[in-house]
């Protein structure tokens, strides 16, 4: 493969290559001297579970692997620890050692899901930032300047708005970017959330006398709320590891705005595919994203068995003829059209009150159109027309007024 056509397929989904001419020189060189490219990707252990947000940074690096480059997967047991504090608007609690090392154990076995384990490096940045002594952190952090951390937008806004800010979340970015330094990265991975830390990584290897890494930015996937970043603890995520149902059901509630950007960077279906998909009706297009996530985690057979469950249940109309109306306000949603899960159950009159929706949504028993519903703390999208299910007889059929 050229290096043009290598560069194409890396491009996929892809916010920012910076430089691109430097990516394009080490792959040129990488294929005249057989060396691998070393591509690194920094994933901090702070929740059990990989979701659809973290694979499109993996994917990416399998496709890198594909192409026949040396991945580098750092379980960041140390920088865990510390917490990231990128796009936080206060200081975030660390993580004690035992939450880390438990998380650290369900990466491991999730991420085969997506790379290739045989091909695949995994290390601990614990090895060797576990390993420094304090003249080596005050040799690092001499290298780069109290002004240039404060350009990062987070912490330029606490600063100015007198939000405290604690020596240790400058350290984060020190640590990460000497991972970079650590293992000689050529390309460092990550989401746009990432920019500075992995910028800083280029800045401190010249610092060090190596030639710096390129640094590949992916989007940010908003989740099923259509709003925020897909997150565990907003519980709008699907993750790579749920049932084969529960993945289908979820994806059948992304908003019809999120399909194109689902698509393109959750799966490998061609965009010229998805292009023609987008333009017929959007049950179909949804059928067929809701199938590929599916099969990629599960194989063909669940996909088809989990397809024909829904079909069965919901496309062909396995519901009573008539559904009462349950009128909710618009006063009641939060930004961007969500509401908390029990309060939708009791305003609604599924549940009679907060503890009864929460027994009934861990229970498996509730579902939006066709969604169950599995997080008893998860705010969920609502819109008029949406069918909410509680069991197997109770309805409500949804309307918002204002």
């Amino acid at each position: 493969m050229t290096v043009e056509e290598q560069l194409e397929k890396l491009r996929r989904g892809t916010v920012e290559i910076i430089p691109e001419a430097e990516l394009a020189a080490k792959l040129r060189q990488s294929q005249q001297t057989r060396q691998p490219l070393r591509v690194k990707l920094g994933m901090d252990p702070t929740a059990p579970d990989i979701h659809l947000g973290i694979s499109v940074v993996l994917r990416k690096l399998r496709q890198f692997q594909d192409l026949g480059h040396e991945v580098i997967v750092i379980i960041g047991d140390f920088t865990a620890m510390i917490g990231d504090p990128s796009g936080k608007s206060e200081t975030r609690k660390p993580l004690t050692a035992e939450d880390v090392r438990a998380n650290a154990r369900t990466y491991e076995e999730q991420y085969c899901k997506i790379l290739d384990p045989q091909r695949t490096r995994v290390v601990f940045n614990s090895e060797w930032l576990g390993a420094m002594s304090f003249y080596d952190v005050v040799d690092v952090t001499s290298r780069y300047t109290v002004a240039r951390l404060l350009e990062r937008d987070d912490f330029a806004n606490r600063f100015a708005s007198h939000r405290p800010i604690a020596v240790h979340e400058f350290l984060y970015a020190f640590c990460q970017a000497y991972d970079s330094v650590h293992l000689r990265a050529d390309v460092e991975m990550g989401g746009t959330d990432q920019k500075f830390n992995i910028l800083m990584g280029r800045d401190l290897q010249r610092e060090y006398g190596q030639e710096p890494q390129v640094a590949l930015f992916m989007p940010i996937l908003v989740g099923l709320d259509g709003v925020q970043k897909m997150s565990k603890s907003l519980g709008n995520y699907i993750g790579v590891s749920e049932p084969p149902g529960q993945i289908f059901g979820k994806a059948m509630s992304i908003g019809d705005e999120l399909m194109r950007s689902y698509f393109e960077l959750a799966t490998d279906v061609p965009m010229a595919e998805v292009e023609a998909l987008l333009t017929g009706h959007p049950m179909v297009a949804k059928k067929r994203l809701a199938h590929e996530l599916v099969r990629m985690y599960h194989g063909q057979e669940a996909a088809d068995r989990a397809q024909a469950d829904f079909e069965h249940t919901f496309s062909e109309r396995q519901l009573p003829e008539e559904i009462p109306d349950a009128v909710l306000s618009a006063a009641e949603l939060k930004e961007g059209g969500t509401i908390w899960a029990g309060k939708l159950l009791t305003l609604t009159g599924m549940a009679s009150g907060s503890r009864e929706a929460r027994r009934l949504i861990e229970q498996g028993g509730v579902s939006l159109d066709g969604a169950k519903i599995t997080d008893a703390d998860a705010d969920v999208k609502v819109q008029s027309g949406q069918v909410l299910r509680v069991g197997r007889r109770k309805f409500a059929r949804l309307s918002l007024k204002e």
